[in-house]
């Protein structure tokens, strides 16, 4: 007989969360309690009663996504996770914020079963989740039959008032809004202090009126009445046009005499006995710490198992779909799997052996050719598709149609900082690949999301057009010149910046082939010679990340490295400097960190040392320094571009093949 959950055990229940929340900080000696107090109530009915997911199988596909925006309150997260019998021991709890726990300051994807996405800075979960609702409708449209098949799940998250100020959020919701996201439920949670005080002192906006006039579903509840809890959140679900917003007031530090209310309580551990005190307003023992009763374990052990054995009855209306429907499994299967033909690369390379282009043209006739090959992609640009060359041709748009969410193209908007992280939120749902556009320059706006898409492994995929001062007449504002260096100083970030056809088609195919860590594409917006490659040369070099473009016939004087548009210019001085006597051989850099990647004996073989090494990039230059070395020379950009047509620019920042050869001979003294 399963063991009912009466008001006093509900209460035990949410104090055993509060007071392994005050032990966990209280041994770490740092972190924030009073988020996690103050939810401890609404949402721990939120996943008792309300979520679908197996703790058993944390990444059963069929299951709902929680994601705990504001993740300073890991520890709540934590806490439900254990009880719920997820693997995540007690003594990890007692180990929250040690080097190599399971238990980090904020929620890590990765790192702990049963965390959807790395969150912290804040509003990017709230982002993340727009994009896990995107993905789950998407996977209903393509993959589901009505109401039987995948992508039937709703993705909840917990947003605070940090959340709501952080401009993401609006990009994000906005979107979310418009899309008609009724599988979107956002829990505000409404305590209404900040660390530097009342909100008041910051924001006073009426967020309800904010999200209406974005077009949610919005409610208000208090956020200690269970029942209105239930009926806000049945109505939620039910809502199937729009995103909702159940905006919930709680007190943070909730049962604390002398912090609960104040800005205090956002952070710890408790001072000057406060934890005693607390723990004895709330009927918690003081020993021993990390105290779960055993009728709370027992109820927590039932509700685990109720958990998995929904579960097993959801697999069952699942595997009779499959059968009705073996086509739309096996399609569904095939994009969770990253299922790709076997002569996927030779599709993607044909017909750009010769061929001039710009390579962001060259990347759209590939986008292209990825759907058609493996139809797993799903993507769109921040309103600069037919620029960035991202559209899917006959692959329909989201939010528009019979069916709004069967298209693969993506209407981001001008919103780069939400579709970085949206981005990364279809990722995580772990049924498509995603990518996303937008001029180069931008990259600054996405910078947070590509560096938590780098620190999660997961595979997005970010196309920046427009990659040099070779934008032109728009002028510095809009040429990049730093950011390709300062996208490869993100670690785990694979940045490729192909010089043609060929490096485009198989830096797709890497993204394509490689399931873990995010890929920026740097393309250019003018049109590059396609590459003469007279050294012996396979497709497959390039995810080397650097290999021998052009050899002189015996003897080296010189070696020129060079990405993207200056391999083209590269091989032209070679040639140039050759009728001088001076012996170069030219190296393409499609990745700097592939290249990077390699043993010393293939870098040695390509760039060895003892020979002089030009660096040739349109930009600073400055990541291509480490086999420059302190005495080589990057011929790059010391300073912003001007306004001036692309030809123009060429020649006044020296990226002309005279101008290169000149720079060489001066370096070498000769």
């Amino acid at each position: 007989m399963a063991t009912e959950l009466s008001p006093a055990l509900r209460e035990q229940i949410e104090n055993t969360i509060r007071g392994l929340t005050i032990d966990a900080v209280a041994a770490a000696g740092i972190g924030h309690l009073g988020a996690a107090m103050g939810l401890a109530r609404p949402v721990f009915q939120l996943w008792d009663r309300h979520l679908r997911f197996d703790p058993q199988d944390p990444d059963w596909p069929l299951r709902d996504r929680f994601v705990l925006s504001g993740g300073h309150a890991s520890m709540l997260l934590y806490s439900l996770l254990h009880l719920f019998g997820f693997e995540l021991p007690l003594e990890e709890i007692k180990n929250f914020r040690k080097l190599g726990s399971m238990t980090p300051g904020h929620p890590e994807y990765g790192d702990t079963p049963g965390v959807e996405v790395t969150t912290g800075p804040l509003g990017q979960g709230l982002a993340n989740a727009v994009g896990m609702a995107i993905a789950g409708r998407a996977t209903r449209s393509r993959y589901g039959v009505g109401d039987e098949g995948p992508g039937q799940h709703v993705v909840v998250a917990v947003a605070g008032d940090g959340d709501m100020m952080e401009g993401i959020s609006y990009e994000a919701s906005s979107l979310a809004g418009h899309l008609g996201l009724g599988n979107l439920i956002v829990l505000y949670d409404d305590n209404q202090v900040t660390i530097d005080g009342p909100t008041d002192i910051s924001f006073s906006e009426n967020v309800r009126g904010r999200f209406e006039a974005q077009e949610w579903h919005v409610q208000e509840i208090d956020g200690e009445d269970v029942d209105a809890f239930d009926v806000a959140f049945a109505a939620a679900r039910a809502e199937a046009g729009r995103p909702s917003l159940l905006i919930t007031r709680t007190v943070i530090g909730h049962g604390s005499p002398n912090w609960a209310g104040l800005s205090k309580a956002h952070g710890g551990p408790f001072k000057d006995g406060e934890d005693r005190l607390t723990k004895e307003n709330l009927g918690i023992p003081l020993e021993p710490t990390f105290h779960v009763a055993p009728e709370v374990r027992t109820y927590m052990d039932e509700r685990g198992k109720a958990k998995t054995q929904a579960r097993r009855k959801a697999d069952v209306a699942f595997e009779a779909w499959r059968g009705s429907h073996p086509e739309r499994f096996a399609a569904w299967k095939a994009a969770r799997e990253r299922s790709l033909p076997e002569d996927f690369e030779a599709r993607l390379l044909e017909g750009f052996e010769g061929e001039t282009n710009a390579t962001r043209v060259h990347s759209g006739a590939v986008i292209q050719r990825l759907f058609e090959a493996a139809p797993i992609w799903l993507g769109g640009s921040a309103d600069l598709a037919g620029s960035n060359n991202t559209t899917i041709k006959d692959a329909g748009f989201v939010g528009q149609g019979e069916d709004p969410f069967a298209g693969a193209n993506l209407h981001y908007g001008v919103r780069e900082h939400a579709m970085g992280a949206i981005t990364n939120g279809i990722a995580l749902d772990g049924t498509f690949l995603p990518f996303s556009g937008t001029f180069l320059v931008f990259s600054d706006y996405m910078r947070p999301s590509l560096r938590l898409a780098a620190l999660m492994g997961i595979p997005s995929t970010f196309v920046f057009t427009h990659d040099s001062i070779f934008v032109g007449e728009d002028g510095p504002t809009h040429q990049p010149v730093e950011h390709v260096d300062a996208l490869r100083l993100i670690p785990g970030l694979t940045v490729f910046r192909p010089a043609d056809g060929i490096e485009v088609a198989m830096a797709w195919a890497y993204r394509a082939r490689n399931a873990t860590g995010p890929v920026a594409l740097a393309l250019s917006r003018q049109k590059v010679a396609a590459l003469k490659r007279e050294a012996p040369f396979e497709p497959r070099d390039v995810w080397k990340g650097g290999y021998i473009v052009r050899e002189p016939e015996a003897g080296l004087d010189v070696i020129l490295v060079a990405s993207g548009s200056e391999v083209a210019l590269a091989s032209e001085a070679a040639s140039m400097l050759g009728t001088e006597g001076i012996r170069a051989r030219v190296v393409s850099i499609p990745s700097a960190e592939l290249f990077a990647a390699q043993d010393d004996a293939y870098q040695d073989s390509v760039v060895p040392d003892g020979v002089p090494v030009v660096a040739v990039e349109a930009g600073t230059g400055e990541g291509l320094r480490r086999w420059v070395g302190r005495r080589g020379l990057v011929h790059g950009m010391k300073s912003f571009g001007k306004s001036a047509s692309y030809q123009a620019l060429e020649e006044h920042f020296g990226f002309t093949a005279p101008k290169l050869v000149e720079a060489v001979r001066q370096h070498l003294n000769r």
